[in-house]
């Protein structure tokens, strides 16, 4: 099988590009003869470089449907020949946000905010922003105004278990029966921190529903939370962030999980680029190589591109196996403030559609090892997907997404039919899949050359395990003990552990509890302990690995 050279691939030469694009946008944004202050170059790793077709989240991103250009209209040049048909666009209301929810009848509902274009303010008018309830058959658009919500901004609506819909804005929420409701009532979420600082704020909300009806919630600063239903309150996790640990300044958030695993997107507003990340319980991520995504990815299947100043916003549209198929942004044609009123900048919702990737499982019960020989992979057909007669086969590269995404990885030996699905056996050799390896990654090309991807189920990984989670110790002077509450917020029960209890990095006590169903708690005692100023860290031994379940500040 031949192999494209670095010099050969569109990745590298995106790459080569990315600094000359940049200084052109740059040039086009120039204002008054000053750079603006909303673009900065973020230094890329230079491994980044050797990134293949298919490592980037940004490469899932397909050719916008064909639509009608528009000439003359508000936008700046680089926006002129835009798809006006696109998502939402209207001249006299600036639009910003929002997702897209499907109905039975195959509907599609978009709760969009956005405000009046000739506002006093301009764009800053943002923070009087109406949500609004917009329709259409197809979901790419047009988008038509049916009504509104309420007054709110930066939208994101999910379903119920019993089928109500939620529309979150900041700092509070509507609800009502259907899509298609006039009656919308407004509320409050509640928080427990439990014990928590909180990251940054409660603002800029997004939300994945677990397969018990359950939901997760990642706020802008990148804390996680856990809500049993949705609307009852919503439980914090995590003690610092779980975004990159790299330079960025960091919002826009969207989670969502598929029938695998949890997926998160966060955006760099200031570097203008974002970041991909993967969970298997919504609270441990790993971060893929790669930018999420940039300006530059809305673009025509002739190759044009709406250069939109702006990407902000995500949200994702799912298929029925959870998987990412469509892409909204809140999109401005100029820096912010330099929206005016009566102007000829404004904002809209736009719709690119993406890359699904494939449906596969990794076959047989044993754990994959280094030593491991032969590695089958079912990749499962589809109505509209014949693997066998579709995909190039020795195209294909598996294995661990660090060696994947660089071209490395498994190399395809053999393949047989099984009904509509394609077993192909991979040599074991340089998987590089770990014991914490819980869903390994697929590369390869269809026989026209379109890149497909896809993430393996692993017989032998539990996709529910339970989440033990601490609350800070106190004293109970009654039973000179330590005492901590543990509960359990995952999808199932967990077994018994040793709870250990450190204080500035000194190890203090251990004491065993038993198994916690889902949302159970119990209580942890420590006899003959006393607690100390400082920095006070709770792990639970877990299988045989120590778990960071909490960490609090101990203070007078």
């Amino acid at each position: 099988m031949k192999h494209k050279t670095i010099s050969q691939h569109p990745n590298a030469c995106m790459q080569r590009g990315r600094k000359a694009a940049l200084a052109a946008l740059v040039a086009l944004f120039t204002l008054n003869g000053s750079v603006v202050a909303q673009v900065t170059e973020r230094e890329r790793p230079a491994e980044w470089t050797q990134l293949v077709n298919g490592a980037r989240f940004m490469d899932r991103f397909l050719p916008m449907p064909q639509g009608v250009k528009g000439e003359g209209i508000w936008g700046a040049d680089s926006v002129q020949g835009r798809y006006v048909d696109n998502g939402i666009e209207l001249p006299d209301i600036s639009f910003w946000g929002g997702n897209i929810l499907q109905t039975a009848d195959g509907k599609y509902h978009l709760y969009v905010c956005g405000w009046p274009e000739n506002s006093p303010k301009g764009h800053m008018f943002w923070s009087n922003s109406t949500v609004y309830h917009a329709t259409c058959d197809n979901p790419y658009g047009p988008f038509k105004v049916e009504n509104s919500v309420g007054k709110g901004h930066n939208p994101e609506a999910f379903r119920l278990a019993d089928g109500r819909v939620v529309v979150y804005v900041i700092d509070g929420y509507y609800i009502a029966d259907s899509e298609d409701s006039h009656v919308w009532t407004y509320g409050k979420l509640q928080f427990d921190a439990r014990d928590r600082r909180i990251i940054e704020g409660l603002s800029n909300l997004t939300f994945a529903r677990r397969p018990d009806g359950s939901y997760l919630m990642v706020c802008r600063g990148g804390g996680v939370w856990v809500s049993r239903d949705g609307l009852s309150p919503y439980n914090q996790l995590t003690h610092e962030r779980v975004y990159p640990a790299v330079e960025g300044r960091f919002e826009d958030p969207v989670v969502w999980r598929d029938s695998l695993q949890y997926h998160l997107i966060v955006n760099d507003w200031l570097g203008r680029i974002a970041f991909y990340q993967r969970s298997k319980d919504g609270l441990h991520w790993v971060t893929e190589q790669g930018e999420a995504y940039m300006p530059g990815v809305a673009r025509h299947e002739d190759g044009e591109v709406e250069h939109w100043f702006k990407y902000e916003r995500l949200k994702i549209r799912q298929d029925e196996q959870g998987r990412a198929v469509q892409a909204n942004f809140a999109v401005i044609d100029t820096i912010k403030w330099e929206d005016l009123p009566g102007d000829r900048h404004s904002s809209k919702n736009i719709a690119i559609p993406l890359n699904r990737g494939l449906l596969l499982d990794v076959l047989g019960e044993t754990s994959i090892t280094d030593d491991t020989k032969r590695i089958e992979v079912r990749i499962r057909g589809e109505k509209d997907f014949d693997p066998m007669a579709e995909l190039d086969i020795e195209s294909l590269r598996f294995g661990s997404y660090d060696e994947v995404n660089y071209g490395r990885g498994c190399k395809p030996l053999r393949t047989r039919v099984e009904g509509s699905d394609l077993i192909v056996t991979f040599r074991g050799k340089g998987s590089g899949i770990t014991p914490d390896e819980w869903a390994p990654k697929l590369i390869g090309r269809t026989k026209r050359g379109d890149m497909v991807f896809g993430y393996a189920r692993l017989p032998y990984v539990d996709y529910r395990p339970a989440i033990l989670s601490a609350r800070c110790p106190w004293y109970d002077k009654e039973t000179h003990a330590v005492k901590i509450s543990v509960e359990n917020f995952g999808l199932s029960s967990s077994t018994a552990a040793e709870i250990s209890l450190n204080i500035n990095g000194k190890l203090v006590g251990t004491t065993t509890i038993g198994a916690l169903a889902p949302y159970a708690r119990t209580t942890a005692a420590f006899p003959h302990v006393m607690l100390e100023h400082g920095t006070c860290e709770v792990e639970a031994n877990i299988g045989g690995k120590a778990v960071l379940i909490g960490k609090f500040d101990i203070r007078p």
